[in-house]
Formats: structure tokens, C-alpha cells, sequence
């Protein structure tokens, strides 16, 4: 009869810590889940262009059909875009990069591109939007992160 108890009392005390979350969802933890729709983050610059130019290259890029979300993130030098490719797609990614990196160049022959389809470059990108939301959030802590995650892509290649 104690060892029912004490059982019990286990499972109880693992059910109450597993649902201890504060329920607190960020667009990031659901990430790799569905799709987010995340907005174009613009870092330095908050100009009518830039905000246009930026918005102009997330619609360009949503508009693949092989893809299926996409976060644009916009340094002062460089332009991040971190896309999810639809998983019936997956076997094309070499030349679905190639198709958006050409359309970009084309474009938008100015601007500098980080291009990437990996999952932990979408999440990074999505979390520093998240964090730039936040008003206590520096330009400078943005650029120093957007620096971290084009340099983990460039370690990644």
C-alpha cells in the first residue's frame, strides 16, 4: 500500500513540474512548428525606404511557391533572409537558394544578402526580431546579434 502511495505521489510530482511553464509562448518557441509570419526587422536606418525596401524583399521572396515562411532582417551592411522551404521542396534546396540568390541580385543589385534555409538561422532571426520589439533593446545589442548569426551561417558553410 505504500509503495502505491509513494507511486502516486511520483507521478503527481512529475505531472504539476512538467505543466509548471508560466504558459508563455514566443513566436520562436513555435518556430520550427508552423508557420510564423514574422515581420521584416529593420536594425539601423528606420527610414520610409529602408522600411519599403525591406517589406519589398520579404513580399519578393514570400512570393516562391516553394517556400513557406520567410524572416528578413536588415543590417546596416548586410541583409538577412532566413526562409523554411515546404518539405516536399526539401530535395531542391540547392537550387531554390540559387533561384532567390539570383532574383536578389537582380533586384536589388545594392544591398549585401546572407541567404539561408537552416532552421537554427530562421529561429536566431525570429528571436532577434522578437527581442527588438522590446524597447530597452539597443540598435547596438541588434547589430552585435545579426553579426552572431551571419557569422554562425558562415561557420556552417
Amino acid at each position: 500500500m505504500k509503495k502505491r502511495h509513494l507511486w502516486l505521489m511520483a507521478c503527481i510530482l512529475v505531472t504539476v513540474s512538467g505543466c509548471s511553464r508560466d504558459g508563455e509562448l514566443n513566436e520562436s518557441d513555435l518556430a520550427l512548428l508552423k508557420t510564423t509570419n514574422p515581420p521584416p526587422a529593420l536594425i539601423e536606418k528606420n527610414t520610409k525606404e529602408n522600411l519599403d525596401l525591406i517589406a519589398d524583399i520579404e513580399h519578393d521572396i514570400e512570393s516562391m511557391e516553394e517556400l513557406y515562411d520567410v524572416a528578413v532582417v536588415k543590417g546596416k551592411e548586410k541583409t538577412l533572409v532566413a526562409y523554411k522551404v515546404k518539405h516536399i521542396q526539401r530535395f531542391h534546396m540547392k537550387k531554390i537558394e540559387k533561384k532567390m540568390t539570383k532574383l536578389l541580385e537582380k533586384k536589388y543589385p545594392e544591398e549585401h544578402f546572407i541567404v539561408s534555409s537552416d532552421y537554427k538561422i530562421f529561429i536566431e532571426a525570429v528571436e532577434l526580431q522578437e527581442k527588438m520589439k522590446d524597447p530597452d533593446f539597443s540598435d547596438k545589442k541588434a547589430k552585435k546579434k545579426l553579426d552572431k548569426i551571419i557569422k554562425l551561417k558562415k561557420e556552417m558553410t
